[in-house]
């Protein structure tokens, strides 16, 4: 008994510890969530035994689609705007209870949303639970506190020595608070920014002297390759962190990115504006490139299979858009048609071709008559203010009524569903899951960063 109250008492000493340190505005809190700007607590309980994978999976399986896809969580979270999602766990008396903590560099508005959605939740595994919003901390007051008290140390050492002008005073105070040396990191002593440690996002890029032009501006989990044969360090780091390769744009940032591709799991490509490299861009030129990365397979299938050039895509892109963009403006210019076919009578050899060609078209675009044939559920999942979803059999009869966020574990338990209309967004995730469980149609308000689709499915959205 003495031994185990002597442990007891270690292991609370040492909680205090690490709480006094977090409480304390240190570096080593200053850093823990990297670039956040907010954190969300929130604390949950849960009627019956639940474990921390079941609390993450609520989160993210009951808030997709709920927000629409500019604050989808999956989303924002490949992109770094929201940080690893942390939970606490205890039991007692049959009962879970916890705590949640989530990082966000979106401003405070979005994060405000995004914490009302999490009170939204009311089920963790085979559990009721609820789930309550405590407070939105911001860390950068944190780092204002860190900055006053660092500035006071600085200018009392300067005073003691020497009393120096106010311009050196203020470039002291700058380069404690914003100068950051590079990291060597990993065996190969590869030089890092800062936040590659515990980054949940890194960058691939060439050479030590574009690691220093990131931090420059701002960009502290940047790691370089050193060479043109990849590192073990890069192969494990792509494994277990989103993976985005920044390369210069010449012939041998193709060369790299070739074998970062085929050697680690890269998750997103961008590259520097043709003919320049990384390491002279300037800030919006960085910016611009990563906000126009690709995704990997779709430059997989591009550079290896295809054999096209990176730029190619990139203003292809441009040209559909602008190409949709045209064609969306042009509504107005169908209103002169009417007036063809008065003339059109007049001359009766001409246009005959002329409509059977108009005629061509809808019969190539089978999806109207898909629409009519779904047309009665898709007006009833409409007319539906919360997200549901139908279950239809062969003979379109309803199998099913259900929250959209219980059709994945639908879907898995049921094998006698054709189809699916719902008033959600069709994303990748959901197109597997549903392929695998043998539907045939799959009808949703619109989709979404949609890469593969089955052959034995078809997609259907409201607005074709």
């Amino acid at each position: 008994m003495k031994r185990k109250k002597t442990v007891l008492h270690h292991i609370l000493a040492e909680k205090q510890k690490f709480e006094k340190r977090k409480e304390g505005g240190g570096m080593s809190a200053k850093d823990e969530f990297g670039t956040t700007k907010y954190v969300i607590y929130a604390e949950f309980e849960a009627n019956g035994i639940v474990e921390r994978p079941d609390v993450v999976g609520a989160i993210f399986g009951q808030t997709e689609g709920l927000l629409g896809d500019d604050l989808d969580l999956r989303e924002l979270q490949k992109t770094g705007r929201i940080g690893r999602i942390r939970v606490e766990v205890h039991t007692k008396a049959g009962k879970t209870y916890g705590t949640i903590t989530v990082p966000s560099s979106l401003d405070r508005v979005e994060t405000a949303i995004l914490a009302a959605a999490l009170e939204t939740i009311d089920r963790v595994g085979p559990a009721e639970a609820k789930i309550k919003v405590l407070r939105i901390e911001d860390v950068r007051a944190t780092k204002r506190k860190y900055i006053i008290e660092r500035a006071k140390e600085i200018l009392e050492s300067l005073m003691e020595q020497e009393i120096p002008e106010t311009q050196e005073l203020t470039e002291e105070v700058k380069k404690a608070v914003r100068a950051k040396e590079l990291i060597e990191y990993g065996p190969e002593k590869l030089p890092a920014g800062p936040h590659v440690p515990f980054s949940d996002s890194i960058i691939v890029v060439e050479g030590r002297a574009d690691v220093l032009n990131l931090l420059k501006h701002g960009i502290k989990n940047a790691i370089a390759v050193e060479g043109t044969s990849v590192p073990e360090t890069i192969i494990k780091l792509s494994k277990e962190r989103i993976v985005t390769a920044f390369t210069d744009g010449d012939r041998g940032g193709e060369l790299i990115l070739k074998e970062l591709l085929q050697v680690a799991d890269v998750d997103y490509v961008a590259r520097a504006p043709e003919g320049k490299e990384v390491e002279e861009l300037t800030k919006k030129e960085i910016v611009k490139s990563l906000r126009s990365k690709v995704p990997a397979e779709q430059v997989i299938t591009e550079i290896f299979y295809k054999g096209r050039n990176f730029y190619d895509v990139i203003k292809e892109k441009e040209k559909a858009k602008a190409k949709e963009e045209k064609r969306e403006s042009k509504p107005p210019a169908q209103a002169v048609t009417p007036a063809q076919p008065q003339k059109v009578e007049e001359r009766k050899p001409q246009p005959e071709p002329r409509r059977e060609e108009r005629i061509i078209k809808p019969i190539q675009q089978p999806k109207p008559s898909e629409l009519e044939e779904f047309g009665q559920f898709i007006e009833k999942v409409k007319a539906s203010k919360e997200s549901m979803a139908l279950l239809l059999d062969k003979d379109k009869n309803t199998v099913a009524e259900i929250p959209v966020r219980e059709l994945t574990n639908q879907l898995k338990e049921r094998k006698d569903v054709y189809a699916v209309v719902f008033n959600g967004v069709i994303t990748q995730r959901l197109i597997d899951t549903v392929s695998e469980s043998g539907v045939k149609y799959l009808v949703g308000a619109r989709k979404y960063n949609v890469v593969r689709r089955p052959i034995n499915l078809k997609i259907v959205t409201f607005a074709e």
